[in-house]
């Protein structure tokens, strides 16, 4: 059985403080989080229930101008300059007044990531750890996604849908592992919807995919759907394809070019198609791609529940189609979180890196802190769970 209350809380307390720095990409977050010491947790599978109390949750993101993305060295000066501010607001807004004493655990994101992020945030981790003397624990980002998701939605067993910039993935638990399912072949849902945005020169403010999910929403010609490309492979998909087809048609209906019939009219060169049927097309494509592929997970594994995470979880439409699949599924449900917990973020990273110190799971030296790009979901042994 799993005892969660393998490690006690530091100064005989009956509850454990974390604090989680999150800089895998160009959100830098900064979160502190409270586990009581609950009796339910001495034995059984209670991970998904640690009611979790947000002290604070601190985020700041690196945006560049329209049309343009962000390179790993500018992130990375983004997070160095911005890192120590965002631990002292965390520190502030949480009442830490004393770190060394309140603090049991520093997480940090371990990766997948950019490399030159990663480092800036993970060289701010074991400065804190060296000097207020507090164990640190590294953290696979998709895990801390799922981990957050499951706590805050309580979604016991389900299958999760994990969609952000740099990843896509349809994962389902077993065996102490985060078994991937499906996934990208190639660029991840979130680094499509970006790239398209890069393509029509709209902000990067707050999110080039939640400003794609705007313009698609003024779509008025909803019936009558640009057609692209349709790529499931198996459990497997891929969107480079669909990405340089739409982005072909994008630069034509720019520059007016009237031989592509797709966008405009044969007979009199009226434009048929605009920006926002461009965008309502792309998304209705890429989700039933993603829905299809969830779908069949459910039915491999007997699974009634569906968790969406990841900073393109909180993308309604996606939500919407997930729901009417579970549905159509004999009333099996989805469950989502909003922008505060899909999108990288600070407590995620507290919370997957508080279970794994409830486990004994820490850094015994500083080599063990080295980060990397490369860092699979289902490399993580998941000891917290049955």
């Amino acid at each position: 059985m799993v005892n969660l209350n393998a490690v006690p809380p530091k100064n005989g307390r009956d509850y454990y403080i974390a604090i989680g720095l999150e800089g895998s990409a160009n959100k830098l977050g900064v979160g502190i989080i409270k586990h009581p010491l609950l009796n339910k947790h001495d034995d059984g599978d209670y991970s998904h229930d640690c009611q979790v109390e947000i002290l604070s949750n601190i985020r700041d993101t690196y945006v560049t101008p329209p049309g343009e993305g962000f390179l790993p060295r500018d992130t990375a000066r983004h997070h160095r300059n911005w890192c120590v501010r965002l631990i002292k607001k965390a520190l502030e807004e949480a009442k830490i007044i004393h770190p060394t004493l309140d603090i049991d655990v520093i997480c940090f994101t371990k990766g997948p990531g950019m490399g030159a992020p990663l480092h800036s945030v993970v060289i701010a981790a074991r400065t804190c750890s060296l000097l207020w003397n507090v164990p640190l624990v590294g953290v696979n980002h998709c895990v801390g996604h799922i981990e957050m998701g499951r706590e805050i939605t309580k979604a016991k067993n389900p299958v999760v849908l994990y969609v952000s910039g740099g990843n896509t993935q349809v994962i389902a638990y077993s065996e102490k592992r985060y078994r991937i399912f499906g996934e990208t072949l190639d660029i991840a849902i979130g680094n499509c919807l970006d790239r398209f945005a890069r393509t029509l020169k709209i902000p990067n403010e707050p999110s080039p995919g939640y400003n794609i999910e705007q313009l698609a929403k003024q779509c008025s010609n909803k019936e009558n759907l640009v057609e692209l490309p349709y790529t499931v492979k198996g459990m497997d998909l891929s969107m480079s394809g669909i990405l340089a087809y739409i982005d072909s048609l994008a630069k034509d209906l720019f520059k007016e070019n009237k031989k592509n019939k797709i966008l405009f009219d044969k007979e009199s060169g009226e434009q048929k198609v605009t920006v926002e049927d461009l965008c309502y097309s792309l998304q209705e494509n890429l989700f039933a791609m993603l829905v299809e592929i969830t779908e069949r997970a459910m039915a491999h594994v007997n699974s009634d529940q569906v968790l969406i995470v990841g900073g393109v979880g909180c993308n309604v439409r996606l939500q919407e189609m997930m729901a009417q699949m579970c549905i159509d599924r004999s009333n099996s449900k989805v469950h989502a979180t909003d922008s505060r917990f899909c999108i990288d973020n600070g407590v995620m990273i507290a919370q997957a890196g508080l279970l794994q110190y409830r486990m004994n799971d820490v850094v015994k030296d500083l080599s063990e802190t080295v980060v990397t790009q490369k860092f699979r979901t289902d490399e993580v042994f998941v000891d917290w769970r049955e």
